[in-house]
């Protein structure tokens, strides 16, 4: 069992992909929207100048750079190897499933830690035009693994995190899998689209900011930033994991996903609610996350538990 846990690891390391990487900009866009002006001030001096004092514009970066040499490491940063069987149970544990490298509740409980000392920094004016990598990396990184916690197959060991499982969608079967299709088909036929900006926030994501605000989802939206406290990451990117780990169950794995073409199954049109509803959750969670620890809204004595106790143990 250990054995095939370290192999399910692995082979979900080499193909995460997350959210696509334009969908990734999108959300970034709509984090936009819910800064505070002092956020955003702050933010841009963190950020190196090709992104034009965008986190939309970086917000996949993280995507590009586990692929490059010396980023190898950050692979399984992207995801939480939750080791449960749905879709009759879903549940996931920190000490049981961020193994041994880390995961993305450990990434972003790190990254917000250097993020905290690297936004006074700027504050006091001792950072500007992203001069700091460690400091710009580590917002990046933040913003990215909010929106892939989002995606529920980011917080699920089963068949690879989806990526075991080969789907039709539209008519294509080359090259799709399940995870695939939440990453971005399922977004794409819903907008009516096959790609997003990766400069400028499209129009069906300004509709999501819109229904964001005027609180139009099937889950109110008081309740998605119940916890986005800076002084507890690991306890609120657990929360938000839980909180993605249960679509597994109620939905992903409940369907159909193997019928002839989960387009026009009917598997789509249960599909895109919660594909909207996690992006805006994602989006809404970002902005106010970050409006915090520019804000400086959390403990700054506390400290932060980032050890892992993996379920599994390396062999002696």
């Amino acid at each position: 069992m250990q054995i095939l846990n370290l192999l399910a690891s692995a082979a979900f390391a080499a193909t995460v992909s997350g959210f696509n990487t334009d969908v990734h900009n999108q959300i970034g866009f709509m984090a936009e929207k819910f800064l505070t002006h002092e956020t955003a001030n702050i933010l841009e001096r963190i950020l190196e100048p090709q992104y034009t004092k965008s986190i939309g514009r970086a917000a996949a970066w993280a995507d590009a750079y586990r692929k490059e040499p010396g980023g190898e490491f950050s692979y399984q940063w992207h995801w939480i190897d939750s080791l449960d069987t749905p879709p009759s149970v879903c549940n996931t544990y920190y000490n049981r499933d961020c193994t041994k490298g880390g995961c993305i509740v450990s990434a972003i409980a790190n990254q917000s830690m250097i993020l905290r000392d690297c936004i006074k920094d700027a504050k006091a004016h001792k950072l500007t035009q992203g001069t700091n990598l460690t400091c710009s990396y580590a917002l990046k990184w933040v913003v990215h693994f909010t929106s892939d916690l989002a995606q529920p197959l980011h917080t699920s060991n089963l068949g690879e995190g989806g990526n075991a499982f080969k789907v039709s969608y539209g008519g294509k079967t080359n090259n799709s899998v399940l995870h695939s299709i939440w990453d971005g088909a399922i977004i794409y036929s819903r907008a009516n689209k096959t790609s997003f900006s990766n400069q400028t926030i499209d129009p069906y994501f300004e509709d999501l900011v819109k229904r964001i605000k005027a609180d139009n989802f099937f889950e109110p939206t008081d309740k998605w930033t119940a916890c986005t406290d800076p002084a507890t990451p690991v306890a609120c990117a657990m929360e938000w994991a839980k909180d993605s780990n249960i679509w597994n169950c109620d939905y992903i794995y409940s369907q159909d996903f193997t019928a002839p073409d989960l387009k026009t199954s009917g598997y789509f049109e249960g599909a895109y609610p919660i594909v909207e509803l996690q992006m805006s959750k994602a989006a809404l969670r970002l902005g106010t996350y970050l409006n915090n620890l520019v804000a400086g809204k959390y403990d700054k004595e506390r400290e932060v538990l980032l050890r892992t106790n993996p379920a599994w143990k390396e062999e002696l």
